[in-house]
């Protein structure tokens, strides 16, 4: 295998259906990103019929270890950009929380303690969201715990929270337009 370009992207997909299918779309656009799935986006992916199929620039990395083996790489400056979307509102918590058992709990961890900057598209936003299910449009209405975790999640170092899926596109066009002035 071809040596990788570094640093890269580093994106992670968890268990939501909350514009999934557009944030998958999205990490088509990116060179040189490495998606690391968790569980329940393995399930997610099944549900919404995709496939891991990504160019030869890319790799996917799978929630296979107890301790998330591959997120060490942000120790040797392979990464320069986390994006977790969509992010479950689990995820969430546990990021606020600072629980790291999960290989995205675990690349969000990672990447703050060697000052890597995230991007969030959070989940729960609002008390009430429309969200595309599988069959469909459906109604959510997120707890205030949830919405109370998203909130706090904004005032993490190195982390920009999005809330939105015009909001991650274009927090995602900044963050490549700022590498490529400094690249």
């Amino acid at each position: 295998m071809a040596k990788l370009h570094t640093p890269r992207w580093a994106w992670v997909l968890t268990g939501s259906g909350h514009f999934f299918t557009e944030s998958f779309a999205l990490i088509h656009q990116l060179e040189h990103c490495d998606i690391f799935v968790t569980k329940a986006a393995e399930e997610v992916l099944a549900m919404y019929k995709l496939k891991l199929d990504f160019p030869k620039t890319m790799r996917v990395i799978h929630d296979k270890t107890a301790s998330s083996i591959p997120v060490g790489g942000f120790y040797h400056g392979v990464y320069h950009t986390v994006v977790i979307a969509p992010a479950t509102s689990n995820t969430v918590a546990k990021c606020v929380l600072g629980i790291s058992d999960t290989i995205a709990t675990n690349v969000y961890a990672q990447a703050g303690k060697c000052r890597v900057p995230s991007i969030v598209f959070a989940c729960d936003t609002a008390p009430e969201l429309e969200t595309m299910a599988p069959h469909g449009m459906v109604k959510v209405y997120p707890r205030p715990v949830d919405l109370e975790h998203t909130e706090r999640l904004k005032n993490f170092h190195y982390t920009k929270v999005v809330e939105s899926l015009a909001d991650l596109e274009a927090a995602v066009a900044a963050r490549r337009a700022e590498l490529e002035c400094h690249g």
